[in-house]
């Protein structure tokens, strides 16, 4: 019985170095996130605007972006002060875990536009522009229900006007979230949520 239980620890252990690295990076939450289904994971405050109250801010905007990194690398970027930059979700490819690095009623440094920025909410996806892999069902299907989720919350209507690509925002010089995005399957999903 006890060789049984140390096999079966030593399985588990085994199993769990297995793991890409990205997944085990995130461990189980301390702090609650906004969003039920996503775990907290903050930026470091240097790279945000923290609310000086508990009030919501006016938010009519969602923010889709494309990390043009790993989802763990998005993660170390938002936490490195010397960076300034952050958003407040960013979400993995190969299962769609949702991470929340900023709260909500915080302003992050998505948009690169200071009054998006101020009136939106950003999701960053693990992934680059060109590499349509990225772009998999689990990671479409979670980011929807986040954004629909965000949507019933903040009054917003569920459609390309209030959901836009980070090259959408005025000035920006940003590509994402790219050709390969599928904006008409996304918008679908997040209408289904």
């Amino acid at each position: 019985m006890r060789r049984r239980r140390i096999l079966r620890g030593a399985a588990v252990t085994a199993a769990g170095a297995l793991l890409p690295s990205s997944v085990r990076a995130v461990a189980a939450p301390t702090e609650e996130a906004d969003h039920p289904a996503a775990r907290w994971r903050p930026a470091h405050h240097a790279n945000c605007t923290v609310s000086a109250g508990t009030s919501a801010r006016r938010v009519d905007r969602v923010v889709i972006h494309v990390a043009q990194q790993t989802f763990t690398e998005t993660i170390g970027i938002f936490r490195n002060p010397a960076q300034r930059v952050s958003a407040h979700y960013v979400v993995r490819s190969g299962d769609g875990l949702v991470a929340q690095c900023v709260r909500e009623r915080d302003i992050a440094w998505h948009a690169g536009d200071w009054d998006h920025n101020t009136r939106s909410i950003g999701i960053e996806h693990e992934g680059w522009v060109d590499r349509p892999e990225y772009f998999t069902d689990p990671m479409y299907e979670r980011s929807a229900r986040l954004t629909a989720d965000l949507c019933d919350r903040y009054g917003l209507a569920r459609d390309r006007a209030h959901i836009i690509g980070h090259h959408e925002v005025p000035g920006s010089d940003h590509t994402d979230p790219g050709e390969h995005w599928d904006w008409a399957r996304y918008i679908r999903l997040v209408n289904l949520a």
